[in-house]
């Protein structure tokens, strides 16, 4: 018998919609250790991904864009996620053409590919049509330059990325940002898996800022923590 696909889920947005919970607060700290991170330059790109799927990477990528634009930074999310885009269900934006589109089309323009996000400041570029050759695309110098025309526009650009464990595309971003988080879930990770994925960062020689830590319940309220 086939294995039925698992439905892709909308991640919840509780930065946009609960400006006083708990959780978005957590999310503030998270901004601010980023924002305090490194002394030398300021984070513009961030590859924000996990070792294994369901482990909470699109929500923080998600919310961690929201926290940002709402302290005034102008921000672009991406939807780097080219195998299983997530992030035009959970903000409900169409997902007829973004990046796969802009990677393919040299000669088109990215204020074509992003649209306004839940807050202002905030804008979302979706994933586009799923291509045969993410990894390809992810890894090409059009997909460099695009960064570069990126960080000329936004002050923070968040790449939500695929699993690194199962998949190259995240190294091959996270070799060329500013930044690097890891996202763990409890009684979901495993510890040989978070090892494996430190160490295909480190062998892109990514900069790992830090591991966000996620899934404590506290009350009915899921916890956010940064760890440097």
């Amino acid at each position: 018998m086939a294995k039925k696909k698992t439905e892709i889920q909308p991640v919840a947005l509780v930065a946009a919609t609960d400006n006083f919970s708990t959780t978005t607060e957590q999310y503030r700290t998270i901004r601010t250790n980023i924002s305090f991170s490194s002394a030398d330059k300021d984070i513009k790109t961030m590859v924000i991904t996990s070792s294994g799927p369901s482990e909470g990477k699109s929500t923080t990528s998600a919310n961690l864009a929201i926290v940002f634009a709402s302290a005034g930074s102008k921000v672009l999310l991406v939807d780097a996620d080219l195998r299983k885009p997530s992030v035009a269900i959970s903000f409900r934006l169409p997902n007829a053409t973004g990046l796969s589109n802009l990677l393919t089309n040299r000669e088109a323009t990215i204020d074509r590919y992003y649209q306004p996000g839940p807050v202002d400041n905030m804008f979302v570029m979706t994933s586009g049509p799923k291509p045969p050759n993410p990894s390809e695309l992810l890894g090409s110098q059009r997909m460099l330059d695009i960064m570069e025309v990126m960080k000329e526009e936004f002050d923070v650009i968040i790449f939500d990325m695929p699993p690194v464990a199962t998949v190259t595309d995240a190294q091959i971003l996270a070799a060329h940002t500013d930044g690097t988080l890891l996202v763990v879930r409890e009684r979901k990770t495993k510890k040989q898996d978070v090892i494996k994925a430190k160490d295909l960062l480190t062998r892109a020689q990514a900069n790992i800022l830090g591991v966000i830590y996620n899934g404590k319940k506290k009350g009915d309220s899921a916890g956010y923590y940064y760890y440097g």
